[in-house]
């Protein structure tokens, strides 16, 4: 049912992107040549990104690093990451390697280049734009599923304590204090592996101090501080409730409302640093994403106190049966809320089987279908047994009914009337007899599994499928905690669209060689190119910018120079670009293009008065 309804919703279209930040373009764009030396370097993303300290290294054509400022957003604007450059840059290949956080807390980076003058004959390789160090992923990674897991236990186990009241809680004090201890553990070490798995460093720099004051001025270090927080007031509670915890005494109104709102925010502290945080509908998202967790801390969490009570003590029929609704309650937010999430998260079909995020959602809905299947199972154990109690208890009552029973005689006293007991009642049941309950009392069913052989091989099929229950949710847990890292299906198309734009030059940049008067005899021949950049090459007004080099490479003014372009397999042109001589390179401000393909571009340079030479080119114009 949950992927059909995703399936259906995403058919239904799709919105802008959601979660995860790509790179819109870059200034200078990647693969350009600038005739002179840019101030500053800007990027634009499609959403807002946190800057680190060592958001951008640049790369001079020897591999050198350039000194630059300090790291900012350009114009206030928090989609952007501007790096400033110092005057003197020189000529030749520049490497940019850029790393940024974006608003759902997950670091990207990403490398380019852009040429100064001239290209570097020699390009410098690129380098390394690996996300994330593969030992600190793997313990943040492992931080936030044990995470997960401590916050089902404690959530879970205290929801089954409030609304199944087991009448001894004594085994459940243990789970609910692992739990605590565990997602506090597990919080400390997020925080302190935050740094550097934003920065991409090992684990070694867990204990830097900048790093962990860095991270504690970010969103996602401040949703770990308030879960700590909330931590130590769920303790303060716990030490509230502790003695009626030992009782067993059923919790007041005022702690039930205190643990809801302290479950809802320690919920929240999971949505407000993660994908919920960033894309389209965010209130909507993290108001999913609460109930979310929440839903699945109940259910799962639910599950493991089930299973302890099952090991350690007695468990009522009662209790199981409100489980069991309990349960089908969380199932049905899980439902709800996963559908909306799913669709959020995919965008499209094709995402469900082309993304990483698609095959790992895939997986995790069929492991919810096994932990549904094995749900179901133990709901069909609690109904069976259920109905054979209650037979049980009719059976028992009729029978007591029968015996309490005695015929009277005819005209006198029933057996037993001479001592001045009422007639109808067996005799030495007037009083409470010490062998038997009284007959106003109902008979009350024993714990589940306390008495006959049959009830016992239920019991033992409750405990295996609710067991069976426990081993899949960890295993959903741990897809979960891998889609929370995952690149979404909606923004992994986004940053597709996103890069082959950026990753495109803005300006299509094309050099002609020329040789002029070399073919008469005793007369040297004049040499250069020329360098012409159409922005941003593709259909309909490009800026036009040619630059002459001689052939030492230096700039030359020459008297004139003439651009000119056809498009052979259409029929069209020649088209006059109409340049004209802005001191020292030729410019012409709106050359048309009107279709794409391969064009003939022909340039004509000419020296002096009598000497000039015509070369001509293909240049690939885009749509």
């Amino acid at each position: 049912m949950l992927l059909g309804t995703v399936l259906v919703l995403l058919l239904l279209g799709g919105g802008p992107a959601s979660a995860h930040a790509a790179l819109r373009g870059a200034d200078p764009a990647d693969g350009s040549v600038v005739k002179t030396a840019p101030g500053a370097i800007t990027l634009t993303f499609t959403e807002s990104v946190g800057l680190l300290d060592d958001s951008f290294r640049v790369f001079d054509p020897d591999n050198r690093r350039v000194d630059t400022g300090e790291a900012g957003h350009a114009d206030g604007r928090a989609d952007t990451a501007r790096i400033k450059l110092p005057a003197k840059l020189g000529t030749g290949t520049f490497t940019v390697a850029w790393r940024v956080v974006s608003e759902d807390s997950h670091p990207i980076a990403g490398a380019f280049t852009f040429s100064v003058g001239t290209p570097s004959a020699t390009p410098p390789a690129l380098p390394s734009t690996s996300v994330e160090n593969p030992a600190t992923g793997g313990l943040f990674n492992i931080g936030r599923c044990l995470a997960y897991v401590a916050a089902a236990l404690l959530i879970g186990t205290a929801a089954f304590i409030a609304v199944c009241r087991p009448p001894d809680v004594r085994p459940l004090r243990r789970l609910l204090l692992a739990g605590w201890w565990a997602l506090a553990g597990s919080t400390v070490f997020l925080l302190l592996l935050r740094g550097p798995y934003e920065s991409g460093t090992g684990p070694t720099q867990a204990l830097d101090p900048s790093g962990l004051a860095r991270t504690l001025g970010t969103r996602p270090g401040l949703a770990l501080v308030a879960r700590l927080v909330l931590l130590a007031a769920v303790a303060a509670v716990l030490l509230w409730r502790r003695k009626a915890l030992r009782e067993g005494e059923r919790p007041s109104r005022a702690a039930l409302l205190t643990g809801a709102a302290l479950a809802g925010c320690l919920a929240l502290t999971w949505a407000a640093a993660e994908h919920a945080s960033a894309g389209i509908q965010v209130p909507a998202a993290m108001t999913s994403t609460v109930l979310h967790l929440l839903a699945m801390a109940v259910w799962l969490g639910g599950l493991a106190a089930l299973l302890t009570l099952f090991y350690r003590a007695s468990v009522p029929s009662r209790v199981v049966g409100r489980f069991s609704q309990l349960a089908g309650l969380s199932v049905s937010v899980l439902v709800v809320t996963g559908v909306y999430q799913s669709w959020r998260g995919l965008g499209s079909v094709s995402a469900l089987t082309d993304t990483t995020y698609g095959r790992i959602l895939l997986a995790k809905l069929a492991a919810v279908t096994l932990l549904l299947i094995a749900g179901a199972r133990s709901r069909r154990t609690v109904t069976r047994e259920r109905t054979a109690r209650n037979v049980t208890v009719e059976a028992v009552e009729v029978r007591e009914e029968r015996e309490a029973r005695v015929p009277e005689t005819v005209g006198g006293r029933a057996e037993g009337a001479a001592d001045g007991r009422p007639v109808g009642r067996a005799a030495g049941t007037a009083d409470a007899p010490a062998g038997g309950p009284p007959p106003s009392e109902k008979p009350r069913p024993p714990a589940l599994g306390a008495l006959t052989p049959a009830e016992d091989a239920q019991r033992r099929a409750l405990r295996r499928s609710v067991l069976a229950e426990v081993v899949v949710s960890v295993v959903v847990l741990v897809f979960t905690t891998v889609l929370t890292g995952t690149l979404p299906g909606r923004a992994a198309a986004e940053a597709a669209t996103a890069e082959q734009s950026a990753g495109l030059p803005v300006a299509s940049v094309t050099t002609i060689p020329f040789v002029i008067g070399s073919g008469a005899p005793g007369v040297r021949g004049v040499s250069g190119k020329v360098q012409v950049t159409l922005d941003p090459g593709r259909v309909g007004d490009n800026g036009l910018q040619a630059v002459v080099y001689g052939p030492d490479g230096g700039f030359v003014s020459i008297p004139e120079l003439r651009v000119s372009f056809s498009l052979p397999g259409q029929d069209i042109g020649p088209l006059d670009a109409k340049v004209g001589d802005r001191g020292g390179y030729w410019a012409a401000d709106a050359v048309n293009l009107p279709l794409p393909g391969a064009w003939e571009m022909k340039v004509t340079v000419r020296v002096s008065e009598t000497d000039q030479v015509s070369e001509s080119e293909r240049v690939e114009i885009g749509r």
